[in-house]
């Protein structure tokens, strides 16, 4: 489940942001600086790269708040944000270069990702194992879909592709999964891995 989903503030503090009011843009961030930067290690799996993108979301937060115009929750539009700079990041030749670091670096900061205990726990750390071993575009396709809840149409967009191409990544992944999954004998994971599209 999307940490977006757990985090929420009092529309009052978002008024009071959106007049310049430093003490509600501090209680903003201190609300969703997680939800980004858990959103920002699964697109990017690189803590720097993460944390770049918490801080440049937030500087766009701030600065366009007084913007926003409340048609969708808060939190929903700070996720876009972080969204389209981590995907930018993302397609950065830059990102290309870097070396996919190894699962525990993907960890939530606060594991607001209930993975239950004992052998739940061992399968949803064998999960993150293998979703590290994918792609970073097609991880964060099936990041973006399978947990943050966007559409194929959304995720074509954000990327730069079609919706057909999101959902070829997801396929794609969901088939690497599950043959990893098998290979390790797996046969119940944190994450469900299916074929709704």
């Amino acid at each position: 489940m999307s940490t977006f989903l757990q985090a929420s503030i009092d529309p009052a503090i978002v008024s009071r942001a959106r007049r310049g009011d430093m003490k509600a843009h501090e209680l903003v961030y201190k609300a969703y600086a997680k939800p980004v930067y858990n959103l920002a290690i699964r697109i990017l799996r690189d803590p720097h790269q993460a944390e770049e993108v918490m801080q440049d979301t937030f500087i766009e937060v701030i600065r366009k708040i007084g913007s926003y115009r409340g048609d969708a929750p808060v939190g929903a539009w700070i996720r876009r944000i972080a969204v389209n700079k981590a995907l930018m990041v993302l397609r950065s030749a830059w990102h290309r270069l870097a070396t996919p670091l190894e699962a525990e670096h993907l960890r939530p900061a606060d594991d607001h990702i209930a993975m239950g205990d004992g052998l739940r726990a061992v399968e949803c750390a064998e999960l993150e194992r293998q979703l590290a071993q994918l792609s970073p575009v097609t991880g964060a396709v099936i990041w973006l879909y399978d947990v943050e809840g966007y559409t194929h149409k959304e995720i074509g967009t954000m990327m730069g592709k079609t919706a057909s191409f999101s959902k070829s990544q997801l396929s794609r992944g969901h088939e690497k999964l599950r043959r990893m999954m098998a290979d390790a004998g797996e046969v119940e994971t944190c994450m469900q891995v299916s074929n709704s599209y």
